[in-house]
This record gives structure tokens, C-alpha cells and sequence, in this order.
């Protein structure tokens, strides 16, 4: 019988397969390009939204681009990252509790994610 996992003491920011779930679900809402399926994977300490660049602004082929990093903090917060696709980095977005960043991440009022 296989001994049930445990987290080391003290440990906080640890990336579940709970968390990309979650992400999932909430992308299942977003209000662009509803017709592509995004993938969520890890990335360093937390999740990386990545999708077929349907629209070709970013890549010309319609390739898999970078969309979002979505990493936890220790404080249980978490920080949202758009792809700067001209820069070929990473931009901080917003810091703040998960839903309240998957919503923005959906809605994309500002097209900083869905381009």
C-alpha cells in the first residue's frame, strides 16, 4: 500500500494540478476567441496559458503563443502575467487572489492577454 503524499512543513506557492484545473474551468468563460482551446501547463511555480494564435497577429502561421503566467505567492496571493510578445518576456499585470485574476484574464477588457 502506497503512503499518502505530504507537503514539507511550512511549504506555501506549491502548484497543484487543483490550480490548472480551476484555471481550466475559468477559461471555459473567457469572451475571446472562444472557438480555440487553450492549454494550461506548468511554468516554474505556477501556470502558463498557452493557444493557437487563431487571429495571427502574434505568430503568421497560427502557431502556439504564450498568453498568460499565472504564478502563486507565499502569502497565498497570486501574481498575472501577459506575454510581451514584441519583447519576448514577461509583463506583471496584476497581483491579487485567483478568481478575481482568472476573471480578468476572461474578460481581457484591454486585450493585454488575447491578442
Amino acid at each position: 500500500m502506497s503512503q499518502p503524499l505530504s507537503l514539507p512543513e511550512g511549504a506555501s506557492g506549491v502548484v497543484l494540478p487543483l490550480d490548472a484545473l480551476r484555471i481550466e474551468r475559468a477559461l471555459a468563460r473567457r469572451q475571446r476567441y472562444k472557438y480555440v482551446h487553450p492549454q494550461v501547463v506548468p511554468e516554474g511555480e505556477g501556470w502558463k496559458v498557452v493557444s493557437p494564435n487563431c487571429s495571427r497577429n502574434v505568430d503568421p502561421d497560427g502557431g502556439e503563443i504564450d498568453i498568460a503566467w499565472l504564478r502563486p505567492q507565499p502569502d497565498a496571493g497570486w501574481l498575472l502575467f501577459a506575454r510581451d510578445h514584441a519583447e519576448g518576456g514577461w509583463r506583471l499585470c496584476r497581483e491579487g487572489p485567483l478568481p478575481v485574476l482568472l476573471e480578468l484574464l476572461c474578460a481581457d477588457p484591454a486585450r493585454e492577454f488575447w491578442q
